[in-house]
């Protein structure tokens, strides 16, 4: 069995906005995504939250997300490295975020995934997630954006 942590994060210094891109890094799904520019544009706008899984102390996985409105807290990105995934840490860090955004007066969680990540759209569906709007791209269905949200 494997000694699994989960640290949360809610403070943005310098040294912490390094520590959320290390981790982004880890998810090969991320190679061509957000700047470190967009990155702390978002986190540093108002409240949010990181979540660094870890495995036997080695980073396995994270979730981060913010506030968009004065009750809904957006689950922005979010992964497990290829090492560690079936492990259920995905699962892990949704339960933590859902409890932490419920414990800090938020109504509703937001979140965007695409076809293309089917284990994410599945997870999000057995936690009662509901699809909510789906952005259609004509040239790639995997990429068709679907839009959820959960009352907590």
């Amino acid at each position: 069995m494997y000694t699994i942590e989960i640290e949360a994060v809610t403070e943005f210094t310098p040294a912490t906005l390094a520590q959320v891109e290390s981790v982004y890094r880890i998810i090969p799904e991320f190679e061509s995504g957000y700047s470190s520019e967009e990155i702390s544009k978002r986190l540093l706008a108002g409240p949010a939250l990181l979540l660094i899984a870890k495995v036997e102390g080695e980073v396995a996985g994270f979730k981060l997300g913010y506030q968009t409105e004065e009750q809904v807290f957006y689950s922005w990105l979010g992964g497990v490295a290829p090492d560690f995934r079936g492990l259920g840490l995905a699962k892990s860090l949704l339960e933590y975020q859902e409890k932490w955004a419920k414990e800090q007066g938020y109504q509703r969680i937001d979140v965007k995934t695409r076809n293309c990540f089917p284990a994410m759209l599945n997870m999000l569906i057995s936690s009662q997630y509901q699809i909510t709007a789906m952005v259609n791209d004509a040239h790639n269905h995997s990429q068709n954006k679907l839009h959820l949200q959960k009352q907590v």
